[in-house]
């Protein structure tokens, strides 16, 4: 046997030593990084179940309503028509708030995935604004709210304005704070939608002059399924859905969103939209396409 000399011991002994440090460190990593891992795993569950059980009544509800309202329909005499267009009154306001909470959770579940990608094509914006406006107009007169639609894009004479973006997310954002505008105005009063350019960006307010947002929710309202106020007068009355969804479709088209809001007067949301450098799906999208609405909550 060769014996060792006392320097080439040492040498062993600190390599052997550090190696051991190095295992150490690795396993401090791991553990931390099993930390992180099991925190998410655990928020995700807590993220899960929240949502599933918030939306359970969204969808419920409604069906029930509607079942409801039909059975009692078919029970109507001839003679009581007028009891006949009340219930189908009714019934187009729960269906049209159905359809907009299952598109919100659609476009939620390919946000979550990963599957949600930009469609671009030309987009005439005026078209389209207003359709979305339109959507609202039963939702609107039944409130007694005026929707003022300013308009500030000038234009040549006989020529529409075509911004290239995603029709249907753009429709999709609108719809959201459009919904917050109107569930939140007081009755018989307006919205405002003002539409302009600005530096070559899409600009689009919406202003209500409704229950307003405090200074403390406004930082978390675009959090998923974050719910604020509780109680009957609960500016968020949904399952934290909407402008959710509106600050992950901006984000995924390059674009903006601000609030100002003071509680009792009313919220203004503004939106900034740059334009796409190229056109994805050929063809033009002209803003009467078919889409799901919802009557909705300010902070859903």
């Amino acid at each position: 046997m060769n014996n060792i000399s006392d320097k080439q011991l040492l040498r062993e002994l600190r390599s052997r030593l550090e190696e051991s440090r190095n295992i150490e460190q690795k396993l401090e990593t791991l553990q931390m990084e099993y930390a992180v891992m099991s925190k998410r795993l655990r928020d995700s569950e807590a993220l899960k179940s929240h949502f599933i059980s918030n939306i359970t009544n969204e969808i419920v509800n409604p069906f029930t309503s509607i079942l409801g309202l039909s059975k009692a329909i078919l029970s109507v005499e001839k003679q009581d028509w007028k009891k006949i267009v009340s219930m189908v009154a009714m019934i187009h306001n729960e269906c049209f708030n159905l359809d907009f909470q299952l598109k919100n959770i659609f476009t939620a579940a390919k946000i979550e995935a990963g599957e949600l990608s930009p469609n671009i094509s030309k987009v005439n914006v005026r078209q389209l604004i207003q359709s979305v406006i339109e959507s609202f107009s039963v939702v609107a007169r039944k409130m007694g709210i005026e929707i003022e639609f300013d308009y500030q894009i000038e234009i040549g004479f006989g020529k529409s304005f075509d911004f290239k973006t995603d029709s249907e997310k753009l429709r999709q954002i609108l719809t959201n704070i459009m919904n917050n505008a109107i569930k939140y105005s007081y009755k018989d009063s307006k919205v405002i939608v003002k539409v302009w350019m600005d530096d070559d960006e899409l600009n689009i307010s919406i202003q209500d002059f409704g229950t307003g947002i405090s200074e403390k929710n406004q930082n978390i309202i675009f959090e998923r399924f974050k719910r604020l106020d509780t109680g009957i007068n609960s500016i968020n009355q949904g399952h934290g859905l909407g402008l959710s969804i509106t600050k992950a479709l901006l984000d995924m088209l390059g674009g903006r969103i601000d609030i100002k809001s003071q509680k009792g007067e009313g919220s203004l949301f503004t939106i900034q939209l740059p334009e796409s450098d190229s056109i994805v799906d050929a063809g033009m999208i002209d803003g009467d396409d078919a889409m799901f609405f919802e009557d909705g909550d300010e902070l859903f």
